[in-house]
């Protein structure tokens, strides 16, 4: 969500680069407020959402950089009337050809960071203010000009995902979530999957215990490759509450057996009713690793913020 973050000192440092940042948008729109894309004479990293209005913006970050770094401009596209686009939104944005000297602020910023940005007769000027409240930007009206400042949050919310397994199907889940809006917490218990990026190697019989330490929002999806550990950690997932989600590979005939089992050990239907089981969107068919992963992921997206 936030790859420019991690490129921009890297682009600046090796030449020009421009910022492309979407301030604003009003009705359909490809990519919303705070979307950016960093473009240099050669390369482009991100995407403000494609089609006409990136060309366009592309153009006129490509023809900013010969211009002295700071230099910045507001353009205003309506989608529809300007670019042709059958959205028909209308979007705000601002390019700059970067100022290598004046980012010090990327020292403090990530995910969530409260981010103000003033617009200057010389440059963009931005800092990490915590303690700032958002301060959004018009899509319509007057263009902003120097003396402008706005405050956002960095990146977007991503949920926590407690991901318990890490065999095809894991594997598959966690290499496609890293472009999602997902926090991976991952873990199994077998010690030759902990070289595998990302993993982290618990006993089998702790593992039911981290459990316990899953944020609230999080999603637990559970697939490891063994039926006794998964019930260990769906009864765990359902004694915690609350949980956002809690997803158990398998079968419908599966899942009676574990409900069978979670009401002998004492859960009663408001718990039970929490477990997702088979995993995945159902109108997406297919038992391939891939294909469970990103129905699972659909899945998982779709749940309420």
């Amino acid at each position: 969500m936030t790859e420019w973050l991690g490129r921009l000192h890297e682009l600046a440092d090796a030449g020009p680069v421009a910022l492309i940042s979407v301030l604003a948008c009003e009705g359909s729109a490809p990519r919303g407020p705070g979307t950016r894309m960093l473009v240099t004479s050669d390369t482009l990293v991100g995407t403000i959402g494609g089609g006409a209005l990136e060309f366009r913006a592309v153009e006129q970050a490509r023809a900013a950089l010969a211009h002295p770094a700071g230099t910045w401009r507001v353009q205003d596209y309506p989608l529809g009337p300007l670019l042709g686009q059958c959205c028909g939104g209308r979007v705000r944005v601002l390019v700059e050809h970067v100022d290598p000297g004046a980012l010090d602020w990327l020292t403090g910023a990530g995910e969530a960071s409260m981010l103000e940005t003033r617009l200057a007769s010389g440059g963009v000027e931005r800092r990490i203010a915590p303690d700032a409240q958002p301060l959004a930007v018009c899509a319509r009206g007057p263009l902003p000009g120097a003396g402008a400042r706005f405050v956002e949050t960095l990146g977007r919310y991503r949920r926590p995902l407690w991901l318990f397994g890490a065999g095809h199907v894991g594997q598959a889940i966690a290499r496609h979530a890293t472009a999602l809006p997902f926090r991976l917490a991952w873990f199994d218990s077998r010690d030759e999957y902990g070289p595998i990026d990302g993993v982290t190697v618990v006993a089998a019989d702790r593992l039911a215990t981290c459990v316990a330490d899953a944020p609230d929002d999080a999603a637990v999806v559970i697939l490891t490759h063994d039926h006794g550990l998964d019930y260990r950690l769906t009864l765990a997932a359902l004694q915690r509450r609350p949980l956002a989600f809690v997803g158990l590979i398998g079968s419908g005939t599966k899942r009676a057996r574990f409900l069978s089992r979670l009401a002998q050990d004492g859960l009663g239907q408001i718990d039970c009713a929490l477990l997702t089981c088979p995993i995945g969107l159902p109108v997406i068919p297919g038992k391939e690793p891939d294909v469970i992963a990103i129905a699972t992921l659909a899945q998982l997206l779709a749940l309420a913020g």
